[in-house]
């Protein structure tokens, strides 16, 4: 019987060191914004660990190592792009939300950031990370 290994090879050592900076960038910023206005705590901490909810929602047996289940990559891909934390934080620049819900973005952007700067980025339609 024959194995088969996916290789995806690892992104480009600039663009990591790159989103590490951002990252570093990012937290700095959300411990900044929840200082300043004393709240945001608890959108930190869901938005910073909520887009890893999509991983608990792919948990499968079965697959192979690094897979996520198909079902989950849509959500999975939606969690992890900017344009979803930097419209809430245009909500909460605009007054639309309560200021504490910049912080949640912030973290947010933080977690995508950190996840780009580790290797992990966007995944396929099969659930495997994109090269």
């Amino acid at each position: 019987m024959e194995t088969v290994t996916t290789v995806v090879p690892s992104r480009r050592l600039g663009g990591r060191i790159a989103y590490a900076a951002l990252a570093l960038l990012l937290l700095a910023a959300a411990v900044f914004e929840a200082a300043k206005h004393g709240t945001g705590y608890w959108q930190a901490a869901a938005f910073g660990l909520g887009p890893d909810v999509a991983l608990l929602f792919g948990a499968s047996a079965g697959l192979e190592k690094g897979q996520l289940h198909p079902r989950a990559v849509p959500l999975y891909n939606l969690l992890h792009r900017y344009w979803l934390a930097v419209a809430l934080a245009a909500l909460a620049a605009f007054g639309l939300v309560p200021i504490g819900y910049v912080v949640g973005a912030l973290a947010w952007a933080f977690h995508i950031s950190l996840d780009r700067a580790v290797g992990y980025g966007l995944r396929t339609r099969d659930g495997f990370q994109r090269s």
